[in-house]
């Protein structure tokens, strides 16, 4: 047989929004997840639900910053690009975005299987921040999209387990220290792009995870999965079994005919073949299965609300087409996590391709078309023998290095020794970002920044918070160690560790900040207030730092540390406190719309009602306004009676639009 797969680079010119720089401040305040579940709601809830939803979840984003610093400017941006293709399909893979699969075209038709988005347009959707749509994303983690999503992985060509050529994407998931990887390869006339997954623990102890894999598609189809129940869970945060395919009249296996986003995770009973399709009118679309491992299946509708369609439209470029989603799973919901024990792994087999049936009709008999249909085309024995070939593969070292991604796993693996076969995580990897914590592991002590600011991550893991607690304690080392302190949940011990440090430290305002940060978490919000104004004239009173540091650096400090000042003050009815801070940010931050609202809110506080709505009436953008938020439309209650304006109009709950 000759093989006829082929990876090569490529580069995608799109319209694109700058990322920025991430926030350079440590992510102490609360983690803000719309993905949370209300507690009246557990009662009745399965058992191995009702583990998974409480399996450690998430609460911090430490050790990763978030990703704040884009905006909506875009313009004509070249995006590296690796594509694998054989005869009959054509995926795109962005290894510096995440390793998203951004297209996949099933060539003999010419048709896009998936919702491409024309546009790269950051929005707060990620647990860190920065996300975009479209493609086939990985998420690993915790609840939510990955901090990776705008991050870059590792990518390297790898012998296919068919003797052909196999895409390898890796990187160390930082949130929960774990390795995976995903293996992309298109058997030789094969219609189905086959993703080999494998996540490890490699630590001594139990870790929970979580895996999704969403795949964006136009939102004109009708979504098919083998389930006559799901539990439906809307930005109310309320979770509930309902019947498939409708519920309260209405059939919302079609997304457009949700009203509100909303998920829907099917619940497919055991036994039954795993698999889920997104089919047009006409019979054409995309399916994708798995093996048993990937468990849960779910369809995401933004709904044919106005809060769900300005979504859309923030999301992409005007004359776009919507789309949803439907997802893969490690656990039934993505509410839950999933322990991995001590030193073992998990891993599956996904595939993607075209799938053509009638998806009309009476539910059972559209389904049953459907599975048999996918059955003739791609048999589930198929499936399952194809994954026993990949399993060795996995462990085969990387050839063709295509892209690197970040220096922490080589890091890791420094410390730990740890072997990871298939994934190597090579010194060479190691760079600025890493070098304070190599010396640590290496001399026991942190080396001092070479300015007055503390300039680097914090690492929070036990391993790392023991050897911060034994280096010599310098006011660097002191406000690191309160900082994983305050990670582990030893909160009184990190308010110490960070007031150690400030009578010594070069710049008081990051501890100030910390220690504001810990006020305002104790519900002491005069003091919190307090401590962010001293902490933001400390830093309109320092110089950038010493080690080369650009305006562009000291700016993101400013905007991230006055945001925040901002919103203390306004809480604690400082208002001529919150003004002064206003008037001493550079005019190319107030001129952001997050500050633009921020604007307006003080407007408010000081009575200034016209002035205030003048800023609306002007208008203005929030790049970065978060999944779920409310923030512009208590902004307008409190500002007039009046309809929210469209442009505005961002609500995804049907209690509030």
């Amino acid at each position: 047989m000759v093989v006829v797969t082929r990876i090569r680079r490529e580069v995608l010119t799109l319209p694109a929004a700058e990322l920025g720089p991430d926030n350079p401040l440590p992510a102490l305040r609360p983690l803000d997840e719309v993905h949370r579940l209300d507690d009246r709601d557990l009662d009745g809830i399965p058992r191995d639900m009702a583990r998974g939803l409480g399996c450690a979840p998430l609460r911090s984003l430490l050790p990763v910053r978030l990703r704040d610093g884009y905006d909506r400017t875009r313009a004509p941006r070249p995006l590296d690009a690796l594509v694998i293709e054989n005869d009959r399909l054509r995926a795109t893979v962005l290894p510096g975005l995440g390793g998203r699969v951004a297209s996949l075209v099933h060539l003999p038709t010419g048709r896009e299987l998936l919702y491409r988005n024309p546009v790269f347009q950051p929005a707060d959707f990620a647990l860190n921040g920065a996300w975009y749509s479209g493609g086939i994303e990985w998420n690993i983690g915790a609840t939510g999209h990955t901090t990776l999503s705008c991050a870059p992985l590792h990518a390297a060509r790898v012998p296919a387990p068919d003797g052909g050529q196999m895409l390898r994407l890796w990187e160390w998931e930082r949130l929960r220290d774990l390795p995976f990887q995903v293996d992309l390869w298109l058997p030789d006339g094969s219609d189905f792009l086959y993703a080999g997954v494998r996540v490890r623990n490699p630590h001594q102890h139990p870790v929970p995870t979580y895996w999704w894999s969403n795949i964006a598609v136009p939102e004109e189809v009708r979504v098919l999965a083998p389930a006559g129940e799901a539990w439906h869970f809307g930005y109310e945060r309320r979770l509930r079994r309902v019947a498939v395919p409708s519920y309260d009249g209405i059939d919302r296996t079609y997304p457009l005919n949700s009203p509100y986003a909303a998920d829907y995770f099917y619940d497919v009973p055991d036994g039954r073949r795993r698999w889920i399709a997104a089919l047009d009118a006409d019979g054409h679309g995309l399916v994708q299965t798995s093996t048993d491992a990937l468990r849960g299946r779910k369809l995401f509708v933004w709904g044919s609300g106005t809060g769900g369609r300005r979504w859309q439209q923030w999301l992409t470029e005007p004359g776009t087409g919507g789309y949803c989603e439907i997802q893969a799973g490690l656990a039934r919901t993505q509410l839950e996590h999933v322990r991995l024990d001590a030193e073992s792994e998990v891993s599956w087999l996904e595939a993607y391709g075209p799938l053509d049936t009638e998806p009309a009709g009476e539910w059972h008999g559209a389904v049953r078309r459907a599975g048999e249909r996918l059955e003739s085309v791609l048999p589930r024995a198929r499936v399952e023998e194809a994954y026993a070939l990949w399993r060795p593969a996995a462990d085969t070292e990387p050839g063709e290095v295509l892209a690197t991604g970040s220096g922490w796993g080589a890091l890791e693996v420094l410390r730990a020794g740890w072997k990871l076969p298939g994934t190597p995580f090579p010194e060479s990897t190691l760079g600025q970002d890493q070098a304070p914590w190599r010396q640590l592991l290496r001399t026991g002590s942190l080396p001092a920044p070479p300015g007055p600011w503390p300039g680097t991550d914090t690492l929070v893991a036990p391993h790392w918070r023991e050897l911060l607690e034994t280096a010599p304690a310098t006011w660097h080392t002191e406000y690191h160690l309160g900082i994983a302190q305050w990670h582990a949940g030893d909160r009184a011990q990190a308010v110490r560790s960070w007031e150690r440090a400030l009578p010594h430290a070069p710049a008081r305002w990051p501890l100030l900040r910390a220690l504001a940060v810990a006020d305002a978490d104790d519900g002491h919000h005069e003091r919190a207030a307090d401590r962010y104004a001293d902490a933001f004239a400390d830093l309109c009173a320092a110089g950038c730092p010493e080690d080369g540091g650009r305006d562009a650096d000291r700016t993101a400090v400013l905007a991230a540390l006055g945001r925040e000042a901002l919103e203390a003050l306004l809480r604690a009815g400082r208002t001529a406190a919150a003004r002064a801070v206003w008037e001493r940010l550079p005019p190319p931050v107030r001129q952001r719309g997050r500050f633009r609202l921020l604007e307006a809110e003080l407007l408010l506080a000081e009575g200034r009602r016209d002035a205030a709505r003048a800023v609306f009436d002007a208008g203005f953008e929030v790049a970065d306004l978060r999944e779920g938020s409310r923030a512009l439309d208590r902004v307008w209650d409190r500002l007039t009676g009046e309809p929210l304006p469209a442009r505005y109009d961002f609500r995804m709950r049907p209690d509030l639009a």
